[in-house]
């Protein structure tokens, strides 16, 4: 882990936030909100020296030199593990935690770990990070994760869903989707178990953001394009919603919800109660028991 960190900082009492995927559209501008705002940034990326000029040009656009790469592989949960054991090795506190990075795979991979690659970087690789890091947070500590509207046509077949993604054919779409399902109900289930610490745990839909994530070559996306582009926001304005939940003093206390354009989109009974929220948190945490 050591050698692919570009910077490695030593902060006293700062507050501290971290960033999966800092150097892609939304996370960059979540990053920069954050290191605008004093806090001791970490970008975690998945190439550090690829993202070296993404961080370069953070730490010019803020001014702020407190910012630095750490590598994390989503998609390898032992990678999870190092970034977790370096971060508790040289920090006794987390403020705010943004688990941003996200990918819609173009065909069925399968990680190291035997997962699917989509749900591995989407829900898998978030969880074990965040409960990796739970040690480390306190009273008023953030979580926020990203999540999407399309978890309305989500569905999680077990054991399908770990190893495949759905079950029959592959399909990145319907792929994408159950990932974001999973992702909306560990933030529902974590919020309650951590409600009594004062630890807030958020979900958050960005809309249509022009992001690499809807740029995948495949054969419908110059039509996508076309039909959503007025509809299609800026990374800053994907990002607004996380940004206000990680920052705002109003935001402090709320926990458990869904959110959108900075306003929370009610769930419902189906997913406030889901029926399968207990096994996929029992499922999960068989898979990451190794890695805890």
């Amino acid at each position: 882990m050591n050698n692919d960190n570009i910077q490695s900082i030593n902060v006293g009492a700062s507050p501290i936030a971290i960033v999966t995927g800092a150097d892609g559209g939304m996370g960059y501008e979540e990053a920069k909100a954050v290191a605008e705002k004093g806090y001791h940034t970490i970008m975690a990326c998945y190439s550090p020296k690829r993202a070296r000029k993404r961080w370069e040009q953070l730490m010019e656009e803020t001014g702020s030199k407190d910012i630095e790469l750490m590598a994390l592989n989503l998609a390898d949960l032992a990678s999870v593990r190092r970034f977790a054991d370096e971060v508790k090795s040289r920090f006794d506190h987390i403020d705010l935690l943004m688990n941003n990075a996200g990918t819609m795979e173009t065909g069925r991979h399968y990680t190291v770990d035997g997962l699917e690659r989509t749900v591995s970087v989407n829900y898998v690789g978030p969880y074990l990070l965040t409960r990796l890091l739970l040690p480390l947070m306190q009273k008023g500590s953030r979580i926020v994760n990203m999540a999407s509207l399309v978890y309305r046509f989500g569905h999680l077949d077990f054991p399908e869903f770990f190893e495949e993604g759905r079950k029959g054919s592959f399909w990145r779409i319907p792929v994408y989707n159950n990932t974001k399902l999973a992702i909306t109900l560990f933030t529902l289930d974590l919020a309650r178990r951590l409600k009594d610490q004062g630890i807030t745990v958020n979900a958050v839909d960005p809309g249509i953001v022009s992001t690499g994530i809807i740029r995948m070559q495949m054969f419908f996306d110059p039509i996508t394009d076309l039909v959503f582009r007025p509809f299609i926001r800026t990374p800053r304005q994907g990002a607004d919603t996380a940004i206000h939940l990680l920052l705002d003093e109003d935001k402090a206390t709320q926990t458990g919800t869904f959110n959108r354009s900075n306003k929370i989109v009610k769930l419902g009974e189906k997913y406030e109660h889901h029926r399968q929220m207990d096994e996929l948190w029992e499922r999960t945490e068989a898979i990451v028991r190794e890695f805890l």
